[in-house]
């Protein structure tokens, strides 16, 4: 991840000095395609870093949302970035403008090149981290990456035998549509981290079914379910059961984590017990012989 980090880094300066040094604004949406792709290892990075930081008092849950504030930040720039590259497209539209094809081809080239060692690098960690969320995404990054590198080298050959010079936007444009469509998810799934919506992927009903499965339990009720970080699951919740000691609670409790992990992959959970116990109690009415029910007093 680090390797990567280093080379996708390296890769994003040249494009974008070799996007100005050319008039290329392929080149430079190229940059910004390999940013997004950038600032995903580096958030993969800083969440494996703070991971290790334990809870503090303030802190309980430790440092995990950080990510997703990171996150929704990068997805709010690049959403600025890609209004830029637009509005320069459009005035590239209107008035095409002269485009070094030659440099543009070997830039790209290098980038093509750097994204290709990056897809080997993580392929093998990939495969062998596959419960790894955070490693298959930044693999699908730098996959994606490689073909926008390859539409660039197709947009520079083009230029160079047809001077159709306003191919050069067209380009940026698709590129740009990949970006907002990546920053787009990127900024809703920090959002409903945020605001600690259901995960993706995990139907209440479904949980409160397999929970009513599990030997002891009556019902589930007041269930709620959200996201700490990527792939970190919470849930909190009222469990009803049938009258038994705070021992057996314990080995229940153990028994609902071991569902709730393996089913729906949710790590941490409170979980408050309940018993619906219906007492029968006679009640014996005694009823004075002198005084009558009906009959009302005047004071």
């Amino acid at each position: 991840m680090v390797l990567t980090s280093i080379i996708t880094g390296s890769i994003f300066v040249v494009e974008i000095v070799g996007g100005i040094i050319t008039n290329s604004l392929a080149l430079i949406g190229d940059a910004g395609h390999m940013l997004t792709h950038l600032f995903a290892l580096l958030v993969s990075l800083f969440a494996l870093y703070f991971a290790a930081k334990p809870p503090t008092e303030k802190k309980t849950y430790g440092f995990y949302r950080l990510e997703i504030l990171a996150a929704l930040f990068n997805g709010v720039t690049l959403f600025m970035i890609t209004l830029w590259i637009f509005y320069e497209a459009y005035h590239r539209f209107v008035h095409p403008e002269t485009i070094s094809s030659g440099k543009m081809f070997i830039v790209a080239l290098v980038g093509l090149v750097a994204n290709i060692l990056c897809v080997f690098i993580l392929k093998g960690d990939a495969h062998e981290h596959e419960h790894s969320l955070n490693v298959r995404t930044a693999f699908f990054h730098m996959l994606g990456d490689t073909f926008s590198s390859v539409g660039v080298i197709i947009g520079a050959i083009v230029i160079y035998y047809t001077n159709w010079f306003i191919v050069d936007p067209i380009i940026s444009v698709m590129i740009c549509i990949l970006i907002l469509i990546w920053s787009y998810k990127l900024v809703m799934e920090s959002v409903d981290v945020l605001l600690e919506a259901t995960p993706k992927g995990i139907n209440i009903e479904d949980v409160i079914a397999g929970l009513k499965q599990i030997p002891g339990v009556d019902d589930a009720h007041d269930i709620h379910i959200w996201t700490i970080t990527s792939g970190m699951y919470s849930m909190s919740g009222h469990i009803d059961t049938k009258d038994m000691m705070i021992s057996e609670t314990t080995k229940l409790s153990k028994e609902i984590n071991r569902v709730l992990g393996e089913k729906f992959k949710i790590g941490h959970t409170v979980i408050q017990f309940g018993c619906e116990c219906k007492v029968n109690n006679t009640h014996h009415e005694h009823h004075h012989p002198e005084t009558n029910p009906h009959e009302h007093h005047a004071h």
